[in-house]
């Protein structure tokens, strides 16, 4: 398919609806908000479906904007963002019903699931899919749009230290500072300023840590007595899976958040200088993501799910 495609759906429907998946992170939450953005150049109005939201990105435009429902029954068109599949997406009930939707994403696991799929798992973040694409529908993106745009790109780069960020990540970040977007103050505010409840999961799961396989894998958790105690907010467990993986000789780190009793989600880094894929350790539970960010849903106890998960990664380190 192609962008022309999604340009004639987009300019034929009145009803639309943007979504992403669960527990949002800034490349999900700056890809909806730009494309909510971009829609509003266009003349459309649309409803973004978030049911939990960072207060990190509280400052973006648009996040005033998010709903975390709709009165809409059916929409003629449903635009899924930074998703691999319909059981991770938000909202997904109006997807379901929608007249079409649009699937964007740079997942390679991606399964293809809307009436049409721009899928590009070489883009370091779906964002840098999303400004190519607004580009090209001729739509310009000034600094609102971009400071959207930006804030997925510094997340997902981890800002811009990944090995997925090219040349275009830096030339698309350089126009962006010629329009006034600054990147400086949202590198500090997605990447270096923690919420007191970030710090103190933080400082449980760091006391927590293991180091397993002989130092090989970096292993620890939070549950939700230690969410409840610290008054979490969404998005405070974020950047706590990084912490395992700067560890020197670390090849895995795990880091995995209890989201129900006996059900635990999984986050997975690879560590400096490892070319170990945990995409493909996580999709053999259900989930997946990039070579070196991926995760999952496994079931069982703290000690069952490391059981699980360390049966796995022993196969490949």
């Amino acid at each position: 398919m192609t962008l022309d495609e999604i340009l004639v759906e987009i300019e034929h429907a009145e009803k639309i609806v943007i979504m992403a998946h669960e527990t949002p992170d800034g490349d999900a939450i700056g890809s909806m908000l730009s494309m909510y953005l971009a829609l509003k150049k266009m003349g459309k109005e649309a409803d973004v479906i978030v049911k939990e939201f960072p207060r990190t990105f509280a400052f973006l435009p648009g996040a005033n904007k998010v709903k975390t429902s709709s009165d809409i029954e059916k929409y003629d068109l449903a635009i899924s963002l930074d998703c691999t599949d319909l059981k991770r997406l938000v909202g997904r009930e109006y997807f379901e019903k929608a007249k079409k939707t649009i699937v964007i994403d740079h997942h390679s696991t991606n399964t293809m699931f809307g009436d049409l799929n721009f899928v590009n798992p070489v883009s370091p973040a779906c964002c840098e899919i999303l400004a190519g694409m607004f580009e090209y529908f001729d739509i310009e993106i000034d600094a609102e749009i971009g400071s959207c745009i930006l804030t997925g790109i510094i997340t997902d780069t981890g800002g811009f230290k990944y090995s997925s960020v090219t040349s275009e990540t830096f030339e698309f970040t350089a126009e962006l500072l010629r329009k006034g977007v600054n990147v400086s103050d949202i590198y500090q505010r997605v990447l270096e300023t923690r919420t007191k409840s970030n710090f103190e999961l933080l400082r449980r799961a760091t006391n927590r840590l293991e180091l397993l396989e002989d130092g090989k894998v970096a292993f620890t958790y939070i549950n939700k007595k230690d969410e409840e105690e610290v008054n979490a907010e969404p998005g405070d467990h974020e950047g706590i899976v990084e912490n395992g993986r700067s560890i020197e000789g670390v090849k895995v780190s795990v880091f995995i958040r209890e989201k129900e009793e006996n059900l635990y989600k999984v986050s997975m880094r690879t560590g400096n200088g490892s070319n170990i894929n945990v995409s493909d350790i996580c999709y053999v539970f259900g989930g997946g993501g990039h070579p070196r960010a991926a995760g999952a849903v496994v079931s069982g106890t703290v000690e069952q799910v490391k059981e699980k998960l360390l049966k796995e990664i022993k196969k490949v380190i």
